[in-house]
């Protein structure tokens, strides 16, 4: 199946991707490693994952990152599966999507 990021997603990612490198120098590459990682086990099985309450019109499902400790939220929609957010688990909630 293939993987497509919401351009919400991207921004996310790119944004954690850069503080990752700029402040986590022992280890730079953690977040897109573990960012693949996950993307690689939802593509195995996209109905991995808790899922998470939204107005999307397709489920909904987070997929926890714990050594970074952010979740991938995504849905599989019209056979594609869509990338909704990249979220830090701290913060305790979801993101509205």
């Amino acid at each position: 199946m293939n993987v497509k990021f919401t351009p919400r997603a991207l921004s996310e990612a790119e944004a954690k991707k850069r503080w990752w490198r700029k402040n986590r120098q022992a280890s730079p590459d953690l977040f897109d490693d573990e960012l693949a990682g996950a993307l690689e086990t939802i593509r195995k099985d996209p109905h991995i994952g808790t899922i998470h309450p939204s107005k999307h019109p397709s489920v909904v499902r987070k997929r926890l990152m714990p050594t970074t400790s952010n979740h991938v939220y995504f849905a599989v929609h019209e056979g594609v599966i869509l990338v909704l957010s990249i979220w830090g688990a701290p913060r305790r909630r979801g993101p509205k999507l």
